[in-house]
């Protein structure tokens, strides 16, 4: 019995030991940051001119870079130049709501919310900031 509580004492040991391991590594990677709380506010494109913009977004492990063309106050299309994302590349189906509602106000995209919002937020930033 002594035998069997010593061994099951050095898995839980070496799990232990490779937990902190784990964390040590995740954090020097920045994985372990909090997301920040990106706010993407719609935009009235009654008030943007036909032409092409663009706009980036950088919510950390998230950048985003995205070119937003307008025509007759409708947004008509949205490419992303860049999108450096981790797990989030699902994301980027973001854009056919945008597209479809010709609003900013839509749903994110489960499993990759930071990414949803960061491209959503580049849209805003390239339809206000230019």
């Amino acid at each position: 019995m002594k035998k069997l509580f010593k061994i099951l004492g050095i898995i839980f040991a070496t799990m232990l030991a490779l937990m902190v391991v784990d964390m040590i590594i995740l954090n020097s990677m920045g994985l372990l940051e909090e997301s920040p709380e990106i706010v993407v506010n719609d935009v009235d494109l009654s008030q943007v001119s036909d032409g092409a913009y663009t706009g980036e977004c950088d919510a950390g492990l998230v950048k985003v870079s995205v070119v937003v063309e307008v025509k007759d106050n409708k947004i008509t299309d949205i490419t992303i130049e860049r999108h450096q994302n981790g797990l989030g590349g699902k994301a980027e189906k973001v854009i056919d709501s945008i597209l479809e509602k010709q609003s900013l106000n839509v749903d994110v995209i489960s499993g990759a919310t930071v990414s949803s919002n960061a491209i959503s937020k580049a849209v805003e930033n390239a339809l206000t900031v230019n």
